[in-house]
């Protein structure tokens, strides 16, 4: 009996951990008999140590509903066909998986409530905690738009109230962004704006500014990564003048800060520092915050990470460093992503300040810190590595960092 290394590999290709995987698991099981599943992250340990070699039944299907294949080809033994109804139940999660299953019950069969839209919630907000720790990973990519089309495909085949049809198609375009927001920390621009024009659309659909804002937003995002920055400055302009943003101060904070960023990109430096004050204004305005939690603006650090952002472009590098400073000192524990991308933001503000030795070793912190998903803080590394071997130093450190890192390309 030995453990179970195609199981192991394709859960580290989705960078699914045992916890997750039974939390899938039982969010299939319970899309199709429609109860909540006990599998636990124990039944997962014992399929990887190799202690269940033939998994039957339930918790079959629910595999191969996960990873979208025969459990044969997850590293089990042969296994038969089983009966008919399992045989059914077996293609209709396999469905599920791949994002284009009709809903398991036949149209008509039951109405949509709100029963649902807190199941459908109760994913969201899971894969929106992994996203935190694990950073964009495909998997997390993948799942989320698995997940938006199961909602899709709820509605389709099932009646409802306007009510919750709006909240579902509002719940939809928030899963959709979360896609997006995975693609963006990939480093994967293209991808998210393919995701940000199906999570337009959903916000129509709900008839939901919020949602439409978001998007925006994340649009913003893709286009700074595509260096296409006027594109940019434009989705910013359309998140400032919105009509959210003129009623609750917290949304017209977000949309100067991303303007103030975009202009600063196009060497516009009053505009911007206008801009980053006017961002400045509404935050304090804001008080508690009364936007949901995706806005970054929920707590100082965000907002002092961001304005960070700001002056770097603008060649003011000992400033970026001290906002970087205050942002994670006051960082939530929770927020594993974040800490290691703005780390490595630290590292390179100080690296662009000329400080070779102090940047390495805030550049070797930030490395322990960064999930395997983020890439945009890896590419940060990369840029410090850059600066760093421009400095041409000498330091028996620093140069044994840039030969590590030039490993990771």
């Amino acid at each position: 009996m030995g453990a179970n290394a195609a199981l192991r590999d394709r859960m580290a290709q989705l960078g699914l951990t045992q916890e997750e995987l039974a939390r899938r698991m039982n969010a299939v099981l319970e899309q199709l008999e429609g109860k909540p599943s006990d599998i636990s992250a124990r039944t997962v340990r014992n399929l990887l140590s190799g202690s269940t070699r033939r998994p039957i039944g339930r918790t079959r299907v629910a595999l191969e509903a996960v990873f979208g294949c025969p459990a044969a080809e997850l590293g089990f033994r042969s296994l038969p066909g089983g009966s008919g109804e399992e045989q059914v139940r077996r293609r209709a999660l396999l469905s599920l998986a791949g994002g284009t299953a009709v809903a398991a019950t036949p149209a008509g069969h039951r109405r949509l409530g709100q029963s649902d839209i807190d199941r459908y919630d109760r994913e969201h907000r899971a894969l929106a905690h992994d996203a935190a720790v694990l950073g964009g990973t495909r998997g997390i990519e993948n799942t989320a738009v698995q997940l938006a089309a199961r909602i899709h495909d709820s509605l389709e085949s099932t009646s409802s109230s306007g009510r919750v049809r709006r909240q579902m198609y509002q719940l939809a375009a928030g899963v959709t962004c979360l896609a997006a927001s995975a693609a963006i920390d990939a480093s994967a621009p293209l991808r998210a704006r393919a995701h940000l024009g199906d999570a337009l659309t959903l916000a129509g659909l709900a008839h939901d500014s919020a949602s439409a804002f978001r998007a925006w937003d994340h649009l913003m995002l893709a286009s700074s990564q595509r260096e296409n920055h006027a594109e940019a400055a434009t989705a910013a302009d359309v998140m400032k003048r919105s009509s959210l943003a003129r009623r609750d101060p917290s949304y017209a904070s977000l949309g100067h800060m991303r303007q103030a960023n975009a202009l600063s990109r196009l060497s516009e430096r009053k505009e911007s520092l206008r801009s980053l004050a006017l961002a400045e204004q509404a935050y304090d305005k804001a008080g508690t915050p009364s936007a949901p939690a995706w806005i970054a603006f929920s707590h100082r650090a965000e907002f002092d990470a961001l304005s960070s952002y700001v002056w770097t472009a603008l060649g003011e590098h000992e400033r970026a460093e001290s906002c970087l400073h205050r942002t994670l000192a006051v960082l939530p524990d929770g927020a594993v992503r974040d800490r290691g991308l703005y780390t490595a933001h630290l590292s390179l503000a100080q690296a662009r300040q000329g400080e070779a030795e102090l940047a390495c070793g805030t550049a070797r912190r930030a490395r322990a810190l960064v999930p395997p998903g983020s890439r945009r803080a890896t590419n940060t590394l990369v840029r410090t590595r850059q600066v760093l071997t421009a400095l041409d130093t000498r330091s028996p450190e620093v140069m044994s960092w840039i030969e590590e890192t030039r490993r990771w390309n």
